[in-house]
């Protein structure tokens, strides 16, 4: 397993316009993106894409049904499919108490919802759509900390035979990762495995040593 994530940096250093180069939202001007070896711009847009599972930090749902959002990326899948993501997500425990269910209309960007809601039916579509490629960008952060935990695991067990890019602000998160990049005002400070990186003393152990003392509060 190759997991891959971006960690934390200041608004705007990056994280999620270099994620955005990997399905193509942004082309690079200089350099490559390659995917097994291949440049990103050499394949086929649709083929790229429906290789790479994406959970955006501002999740984007559509006007239609909860069902509808939840196929997106997988339009055979079964309703013991459906069923089973909602429940991995934590997302079944609302759509159930829907008068329609996974049929009930979320309105226009899901408007309807609550923001952990959306975030969840996210990462519940992600789930069924199986890509190898998942770019997770701040993906549970409007959920609380127990939901987020048991996610998390969830999100782990999936990870198994993928590349995993994941960004967050949340240090712990990311400490297991193969590698950890470190992005500031648009640049790479620091890169490499959490051990590492804390005996470096620099931003990455700052950042780490802050927040385990707002945790410990």
């Amino acid at each position: 397993m190759a997991v891959l994530r971006f960690s934390f940096g200041t608004m705007g250093s990056g994280k999620s316009t270099l994620a955005s180069l990997i399905p193509r939202f942004f082309d690079v001007e200089e350099g490559s993106v390659t995917f097994d070896g291949i440049d990103v711009r050499e394949r086929a847009l649709d083929d790229l894409r429906a290789r790479i599972g994406i959970v955006p930090q501002e999740p984007m749902l559509f006007g239609g049904t909860v069902r509808e959002n939840l196929v997106y990326g997988n339009l055979e899948a079964s309703q013991a499919e459906i069923e089973e993501v909602s429940r991995a997500a934590h997302a079944a425990e609302f759509i159930e108490t829907f008068p329609d269910g996974y049929d009930q209309v979320v309105g226009e960007r899901g408007v309807t919802l609550s923001a952990g809601q959306r975030q969840r039916i996210a990462i519940a579509r992600v789930m069924l759509k199986d890509a190898p490629i998942l770019v997770l960008d701040e993906a549970t952060s409007a959920l609380d900390s127990e939901v987020e935990a048991a996610i998390q695991e969830t999100l782990y067990g999936m990870m198994e035979g993928k590349t995993v890019i994941a960004i967050a602000h949340r240090l712990s998160t990311i400490a297991d990762s193969d590698r950890i990049l470190v992005l500031e005002n648009g640049r790479l400070a620091e890169q490499g495995r959490h051990a590492e990186l804390l005996r470096r003393d620099g931003l990455y152990a700052e950042m780490w040593a802050r927040q385990q003392a707002d945790s410990d509060a």
